[in-house]
């Protein structure tokens, strides 16, 4: 007859809980008593990479070093999902349950490899970080890279029953938090969608060559991050277009350097294009827009600046889904905001109030101190200083601190609205906060710059195919798609439905 494996004498009884501590300790039997050729020398290892979440960690430096903000976002819920799981399982949960571990007389000693945890045994804290970067990463990542971790994942759960280190329901109990905690991380931070929808139509086409004959792209050299002059290394934009003359070798392209005439450079290259290629952020994709509608071409979006909301919108997140965007020769149309008088055209956000002052006192001073410096000084200077725009916004008068006016539905929260679900809805999506006092500035500002968590009072939003707007104080600054402009006192926005035509991934990351 066999031994116990477990340190508790057997449990008399048959109570729900005795019948499930038999169940587990039959299941762990089971387990112990496997013969899985090949794993005995895999398993106890991947558990070992597992130990202080360090497998885990270094998932995530291996997904942030890809460059796609969809990974970037992965890896950091999964990480906070770990976070918050590990402390509930190891502080709370062991010694609430103070459950022994199992003795390990039916495993073969050559899975026991290491010495054996000493901690309680119930909930598994190698199964909670598990589960819990796991479900994060499947939150935000394509199912290609998703599945993977998902697999590593319960390997290492299975792992912990096959060392004997774990009785199978304290797997269950840690991978149980795991998720949870993952999944409870979309109270503050809601998932973002992999791609925003667009309206297709099937009478629109264009002549698509392989090797680009018929692109002209222009590249925005003074966009995005620079590695600094004294570097040996290339800037991002240099570096996206060697990527463009290699994989398009019939392309047209021009770099565009500081100084120029951006808008008659991409004007002159709409009209001679098939295809109207850009390479920059959201103020240089703005720009490009603007010519490809004029020019009646499509439009090839390539990201090369800090954010590059629109691109990111369209599931293009590198310049090799560009190119591969364009080879499909899918073609999509989206809305196109406007703001008359003004012959402003906005494809993402515009803004005005404490944020557009935000983003002008922040350029004034990027130079001198740095980007992250001078925000924190602009942030401070907007504080002390600002006072609320005395408006009338759809005939309701309103003493208004900040206001964002998104082209299409946004669906995070709050007055800074950050992702799209659809880019052809007709519709504008406004959010305003009217306050006046210095405390619930400090809080709406904070709503902001943490990228849209609701805390601010004084918020309201709505949605509408316009809106008209009178300052009553003068004319008003508006920042738009990366931009900052003077407007008249009396201005309308609408939207233009399915204006610009675009090239989208057939299969976006």
């Amino acid at each position: 007859m066999s031994p116990p494996v477990t340190g508790r004498a057997p449990t008399s009884g048959g109570g729900p809980l005795a019948r499930l501590g038999r169940l587990d300790r039959d299941a762990f039997e089971r387990v112990a008593t496997a013969e899985l050729p090949g794993l005995e020398y895999v398993l106890p290892r991947l558990s070992r990479a597992a130990d202080h979440g360090l497998l885990w960690f270094g998932t995530a430096a291996a997904l942030g070093a890809s460059g796609r903000p969809r990974l970037r976002r992965a890896a950091l819920r999964g990480l906070i999902g770990i976070a918050v799981a590990s402390p509930v399982v190891n502080l709370l949960g062991k010694q609430a349950f103070r459950r022994r571990r199992p003795v390990v007389d039916l495993v073969p000693p050559v899975r026991i490899r290491w010495k054996l945890p000493t901690s309680h045994a119930f909930p598994s804290g190698h199964s909670a970080s598990a589960a819990a970067f796991a479900a994060g990463v499947a939150m935000e990542a394509a199912p290609a890279v998703a599945v993977p971790v998902a697999g590593a994942a319960a390997a290492v759960c299975f792992s912990r029953v096959y060392t004997g280190a774990h009785y199978p329901g304290d797997v269950l109990a840690g991978a149980a938090v795991g998720v949870l905690a993952a999944v409870g991380t979309r109270l503050a931070w809601p998932a973002r969608p992999a791609v925003a929808k667009v309206s297709h139509t099937t009478t629109e086409q264009v002549v698509v060559d392989p090797d680009g004959r018929g692109v002209v792209a222009v590249v925005n050299m003074g966009s995005g991050s620079n590695l600094g002059d004294d570097s040996r290394l290339p800037s991002r934009a240099e570096s996206v277009a060697r990527i463009l003359e290699r994989e398009l070798p019939g392309a047209e392209i021009i770099r565009f350097e500081a100084g120029g005439d951006l808008a008659a450079v991409l004007d002159q290259a709409a009209a001679r294009a098939e295809t109207l290629a850009v390479v920059g952020g959201d103020g240089t994709v703005n720009a490009a827009a603007r010519a490809a509608i004029t020019h009646k071409v499509p439009l090839l979006t390539v990201p090369g600046g800090t954010f590059d909301h629109f691109a990111r919108a369209l599931g293009v997140e590198t310049a090799g889904d560009a190119v591969a965007a364009y080879r499909d020769g899918l073609l999509g149309r989206v809305d196109v905001g406007r703001i008359s008088p003004g012959g402003v055209t906005f494809l993402n956000t515009a803004s005005f109030g404490a944020y557009t002052e935000l983003v002008n006192r922040r350029e004034k001073l990027q130079g001198r101190l740095g980007k992250w410096p001078a925000l924190a000084v602009a942030t401070v200077r907007t504080l002390r200083d600002l006072e609320p725009h005395d408006m009338v916004l759809d005939g309701r008068p309103r003493k208004v601190w900040l206001a964002f006016v998104g082209n299409g539905v946004y669906n995070s929260r709050g007055p800074a609205p950050t992702w799209r679900t659809d880019l052809s809805d007709g519709l504008l999506d406004i959010r305003i906060v009217h306050l006046g006092r210095r405390v619930p500035r400090l809080r709406a500002l904070a709503s902001v710059l943490g990228g849209g968590i609701h805390v601010a009072p004084g918020y309201k939003a709505w949605k509408g195919g316009s809106l008209d707007l009178t300052d009553r104080s003068g004319g008003f600054k508006l920042a738009f798609d990366g931009e900052v402009t003077d407007l008249p006192p009396a201005v309308r926005f609408t939207v233009e439905p399915r204006a610009l035509q675009v090239f989208v991934p057939r299969k976006p990351h």
